[in-house]
């Protein structure tokens, strides 16, 4: 056994996910089975059709990932699985799989959830985090900003009060004709246009929450009114309004919360105008800008991996059941 290897299961939404991660967040294998074509018809993610891919794809995907690692179940530590948030069927997948494999090679299994995966991806390939940090985690499901004293202290500073920022890529992808996912196709149509529309800035000035179902619906209503809008200037002005909040609140967020690091996970991470201008916001406040390289900002099971380390080194695994289940279920 090597008590530095870990098997890490992600399968919260569409994508089955395995990866074998060591201790210092050097990647052994990452295996990823897409379901892009199984969902774009749908412009968006079919529940049922996730669950029953999931299905079949999760022991192949298991298996692939140990032949190119080089090892077998002998050599691993424990196994991390994402026990949520995410799509119920998927989950159960992923958490069955995991249990099964870890009675039959005798591994503990760690439940992990699925946005402290997200928050660990930024030290994957290397540790990049110094503490004490600001986060802000931008996704398909989540968006929120947190303070973090180290890896294991986290305090939530705010998030969404209805759709998510990723959610909000995705619908106004789909309005412009964009396909799925939308995010990156609107990011590059907004290169090409001018930010010239007003769209509204939902709750920029009110603290640290978020809520961007109204940015959404107004990007429908000009689109209702006015049919002849260039699709790059509409892209353009979204990006421009989504850039304007999220980099407001991560400026009184660093304001209120003095840190050495200013952290940005999450499949938006992506963002190349998030990246852009999280670097001004950076200078401006003389901290270190950590982003996870683009292949690891998506969902993925090495940051599930790595998580699990989290867990497996503490002191919690030693106390009682009643406070390890605490203490799991905490974010």
């Amino acid at each position: 056994m090597n008590d530095d290897i870990i098997l890490g299961i992600e399968t919260s939404c569409d994508d089955t996910a395995v990866a074998l991660v060591d201790a210092h967040g050097h990647i052994l294998s990452s295996v990823v089975a897409s379901q892009l074509d199984v969902h774009a018809a749908f412009g968006g993610i079919y529940p049922e059709f996730a669950a029953r891919a999931h299905i079949t794809a999760i022991l192949p995907a298991v298996h692939q990932a140990f032949r190119e690692a080089g090892i077998t179940p002998r050599d691993i530590r424990a196994i991390g699985v994402t026990r949520g948030p995410g799509l119920i069927g998927s989950l159960l997948v992923g958490l069955n799989a995991a249990t099964g494999l870890g009675l039959a090679w005798r591994k503990p299994v760690i439940g992990i959830n699925h946005l402290r995966g997200h928050l660990r991806s930024a030290d994957l390939e290397q540790t990049r985090v110094t503490y004490p940090a600001t986060v802000l985690l931008v996704s398909g499901g989540h968006t929120l900003l947190a303070s973090m004293k180290s890896v294991t202290e986290m305090e939530m500073l705010g998030g969404t009060s209805d759709d998510s920022v990723g959610e909000c890529y995705d619908k106004v992808g789909r309005m412009l004709g964009l396909g799925y996912p939308g995010g990156p196709v609107v990011d590059r149509l907004a290169m090409q246009g001018a930010p010239s529309i007003p769209f509204p800035r939902p709750v920029i000035n009110k603290g640290l929450e978020f809520s961007f179902s109204g940015l959404k619906s107004a990007v429908a209503r000009y689109m209702d009114t006015h049919a002849d809008a260039p699709h790059a200037d509409i892209a353009a002005s979204f990006v421009q309004a989504v850039m304007d909040v999220l980099i407001k609140k991560s400026s009184l967020a660093l304001k209120q919360h003095p840190s050495r690091s200013f952290v940005i996970v999450g499949g938006v991470a992506a963002s190349p105008q998030l990246r852009e201008e999280a670097r001004k916001l950076c200078r401006k406040f003389k901290v270190e800008l950590c982003l996870p390289p683009l292949r690891w900002s998506t969902d993925n099971a090495a940051m599930i991996a790595l998580a699990t380390f989290d867990y497996l080194n503490l002191s919690i695994i030693k106390k009682p059941a009643a406070e390890l289940q605490l203490a799991m279920d905490s974010f």
